[in-house]
């Protein structure tokens, strides 16, 4: 019964992204179809098979190893922080950005990544028969981030269509960073982590291509590098440029990019603090009407159905509502935080709960990401286009929700 209730749900979540389409009629259901029917191959090979499964636990294996090698650098400058009976949440999972979020540059400033992302983009563009850019972008988001691959497609955003554009704003929302992969692993599962990020952004191509579906002309589907010319290889439109066009010394960039992931430490660490301190006073206050009220308990309560039509019985359905209500709203270190100590109990979080939980948990996909990615644009193209993606706020948080749902309730189809 609960599988049946898995696929009802899929099909709901779909449909309510299409009950608030901008355009009914100008939806490709084909490439749509296309893309879900990849996404439900890709969950089932990776989860379903031996070799899918230990694709992804390598790849999972492969950022803990990172975190072990970061702990080396960590111990020399902090040496009563490592190898403690329990190291804390900042030691543990935000530390190792250190040296991760560097590697991820220099494989970027050396080709490398800007190599992988074109093709792949590429390939996806014919596979689904999407725009060039939006297949790109979706792929380049995957290794750099919402805000970061939105900075390096600036040139890209301003000579797109406002429409276009908003298409941008909307994925965005439904992305994690490569860099960032390593902290999840250490919290939460990682094959469930690494399992989410192909699926959700295959996902951010469907929600958005119903939400917001834009006709792209032959004309209209290029791709533009930092000189203006069309269709350059990708990686000249990711290069690290100073005024003059020319690259940035490869010192002057590592150091660049060591500063940026301090700060991305401490913006991770602010935000945390904040948002626990700020939902704990809200408890408080709510405890004052009565001891029962607390804000995940009318969060779980309002988002019980979605949960329940994940496939879960309603005690899991409402634990996973109250989750979902708590990332919403702060984000996915809050929960993952909670839940760490008990992730891989089976008998507290069955196998079905624990990786749709994992999944749906593993996205940028909160009230406080829409602040980010307006403000990424604000800068880059003109009044019009920003006051149309601020217009839509709503429709960016909803198409995170949806995308999370779907890959979640994707990845639930097949492990039980």
């Amino acid at each position: 019964m609960y599988l049946i209730i898995n696929i009802i749900g899929i099909l709901v979540f779909l449909a309510i992204a299409l009950l608030f389409s901008k355009n009914k009629k100008q939806i490709n259901w084909k490439s749509i179809i296309i893309v879900l029917a990849i996404n439900i191959v890709l969950a089932w090979l990776l989860t379903s098979f031996s070799f899918g499964r230990d694709l992804v636990k390598g790849a999972a294996d492969g950022f803990n190893w990172l975190v072990q090698v970061s702990y080396t650098g960590i111990a020399f400058a902090l040496p009563n922080w490592v190898n403690v009976k329990q190291m804390n949440f900042i030691t543990s999972s935000l530390l190792p950005i250190l040296m991760i979020v560097p590697m991820f540059d220099i494989l970027t400033y050396i080709g490398v990544l800007p190599f992988i992302i074109k093709w792949i983009g590429k390939g996806l563009s014919i596979i689904t028969g999407q725009p060039k850019f939006e297949a790109f972008f979706a792929v380049e988001m995957m290794f750099l981030g919402n805000t970061e691959a939105i900075a390096v497609s600036k040139l890209q955003l301003k000579k797109m269509s406002a429409e276009r554009d908003l298409t941008i704003a909307l994925m965005s929302m439904s992305c994690v960073t490569a860099s960032i992969l390593g902290a999840y692993t250490q919290m939460v599962p990682g094959q469930f982590v690494l399992t989410a990020i192909p699926l959700n952004i295959l996902n951010a191509i469907i929600v958005t291509n119903i939400l917001n579906p834009v006709k792209v002309t032959p004309e209209e589907d290029v791709i533009y590098s930092l000189n203006g010319d069309k269709d350059l290889a990708a990686e000249e439109a990711m290069g690290e440029t100073d005024s003059d066009g020319k690259k940035e010394p490869f010192f002057s960039f590592l150091g660049d990019s060591i500063l940026g992931a301090g700060r991305l430490i401490l913006i991770i660490t602010a935000n945390v603090i904040a948002f626990v301190a700020l939902a704990a006073l809200i408890d408080k206050l709510l405890g004052l009407i009565n001891p029962w009220l607390s804000l995940e308990h009318l969060l779980g309560i309002i988002l019980f159905p979605f949960a329940w039509l994940l496939g879960l019985d309603p005690h899991h359905a409402f634990e996973f509502a109250q989750f979902m209500g708590t990332k919403l709203v702060t984000n996915e270190f809050v929960v993952m935080g909670k839940i760490s100590a008990n992730i891989n109990n089976l008998s507290i979080f069955p196998a079905h709960y624990r990786a749709q939980l994992v999944v749906f948990l593993t996205s940028f996909a909160n009230f406080s990401t829409t602040g980010m990615v307006i403000g990424a644009f604000k800068g880059i193209v003109d009044k019009e286009k920003n006051d149309l993606i601020s217009r839509n706020v709503g429709t960016m948080l909803l198409s995170g929700i949806i995308v999370s749902l779907l890959s979640a309730g994707i990845v639930g189809l097949f492990v039980w």
